[in-house]
């Protein structure tokens, strides 16, 4: 089937089309890849009473919004610009025509981009191109890998000479670590699952040092804020735990599954503040609040990240209670971070007594949100959780596609009102192809069952 068929438009609609094309793309076959004709966005319907449940025709548009998103618009514009072939990894520092800044590579998003291929490959495609593009990444990774307790540089050059300094926040060796363990089952060998296990063992050791990271504080941009050695930092443990659940998805293991169980506790437990109901992103080493402003500070789009990678968790053990928690700390964390004025949600509530936030946007908070909400609206029947989804898949689409700007792919970081600038420095290789890949397959399954729950707690 042709997925430029999905939409299934009428001849009248098809006359409103607009054709987004750059204007040096019409004859060039060497000029960047345009987005594809312009569709205005259909806006799903928000529920009357918001209690019904997603109608089959509802998930079979959504499932082929998510199809065309990732095959016809992701896809193509990463094989040509940013996938290197030659040397392997990723060069995500291209403009929004796919015109390269520069060939340095960076550990993150070769780590990121080796999960985001072989899960391709594991559920979606079995394409042994896509395979191909993980196992050339992972051989450009592998050939830099640190000594003992050592940690990846951050950059590389093209061919993959070391740039950067070691990543003492342990970043980028979880991400790799991730890449390593999917792909360990895309390939079918172990080795790799392994080397993945042990990348998650040494960060631990590292994380429970007194002298952790002390610039990690740093990420952040909160002004006024001293270096804090040892943090907690929920960033660190969401990180930890996804690549535990990845690790366990595919072969049992006491000490992964022991690591899963304290990401769980510090999460839920430890970082969460009952006084206000939401999760402090920082906490001092020995888990006490910061005595200063890191006391009030919530970083809301990590929280939402961190919900549903909880109720993923939850879903592998099957532990409704656990799903049920989190899914109603994500609920939370969107209703408070929700913009009324011009919707989505903030990033960081910077202090929550002051309620004084940093009011920028960014897409991956975004798709958080998507992601954590279907998953609430598939296993948990949430009527919220559709209702929030539909809110929010239908904000996103109004603003995000570049399209109507005659390029593909969306934007990654804007201000309050997703105004468009022209020109960009990165290709976002992660957060985006993931929630293209989670609410694809989630939506195949919705659409499959028409629309009934999961039974995945009985």
């Amino acid at each position: 089937m042709n997925r430029r068929d999905f939409f299934g438009l009428s001849s009248a609609g098809a006359a409103v089309l607009l054709t987004g094309l750059h204007p040096a793309c019409a004859d060039d076959p060497q000029a960047p890849t345009p987005a594809a004709a312009f569709v205005p966005h259909a806006p799903l319907a928000s529920p009357e009473k918001g209690v019904e449940p997603f109608t089959p025709t509802e998930l079979v548009r959504i499932k082929r919004q998510y199809e065309y998103d990732l095959y016809e618009d992701f896809l193509p514009f990463m094989d040509k610009f940013v996938v290197d072939r030659e040397y392997g990894s990723f060069m995500c520092a291209a403009d929004r025509d796919g015109t390269r800044l520069s060939t340095d590579k960076s550990a993150w998003f070769t780590g990121r981009g080796i999960w985001v291929y072989s899960y391709l490959y594991n559920n979606l495609t079995h394409d042994p191109k896509h395979l191909e593009i993980a196992r050339k990444a992972v051989e450009f990774i592998l050939r830099a890998k640190p000594e003992g307790d050592g940690l990846w540089p951050t950059a590389f050059t093209r061919e993959g000479e070391p740039k950067g300094a070691p990543d003492a926040r342990t970043y980028g060796d979880l991400f790799i670590a991730s890449g390593l363990a999917e792909y360990s089952a895309a390939s079918g060998e172990p080795r790799f699952w392994d080397e993945a296990k042990g990348i998650l063992l040494k960060c631990q050791r590292l994380y429970d040092r007194p002298d952790f990271a002390p610039e990690i504080v740093n990420d952040y941009r909160l002004p006024g804020v001293a270096p804090l050695p040892g943090a907690r930092v929920q960033g660190v443990w969401f990180c930890t735990l996804s690549l535990a659940t990845t690790l366990l998805a595919h072969r049992p293991d006491a000490e992964v599954t022991a690591v899963a169980a304290r990401c769980i506790d510090a999460i839920m437990d430890r970082h969460w503040n009952p006084e206000y109901g939401l999760t402090n992103e920082i906490l001092e080493h020995d888990f006490s609040r910061p005595k200063n402003g890191l006391a009030r500070f919530v970083y809301t789009g990590h929280c939402i990240e961190t919900a549903w990678m909880v109720m993923e968790e939850a879903l592998r053990r099957k532990d409704k209670r656990l799903f049920d928690t989190a899914a109603a700390r994500l609920r939370r964390y969107i209703e408070v971070s929700w913009d009324d004025v011009y919707g989505g949600v903030f990033r960081s509530l910077n202090d929550v007594e002051a309620n004084a936030w940093f009011t920028d946007k960014v897409l991956w908070a975004q798709e958080e949100a998507l992601i954590g909400t279907l998953m609430a609206a598939e296993h948990a029947g949430s009527a919220w959780a559709r209702g929030w989804f539909v809110r929010m898949y239908n904000y996103v689409h109004d603003k995000w596609p570049l399209a109507r700007y005659g390029f593909a792919l969306w934007d990654v970081a804007t201000d309050r009102k997703v105004t468009f600038v022209r020109h960009a420095s990165r290709i976002e290789n992660f957060h985006h192809p993931r929630h293209l890949m989670v609410n694809l397959l989630a939506s195949t399954r919705l659409a499959g069952r028409g629309g009934r729950l999961s039974r995945v707690f009985g």
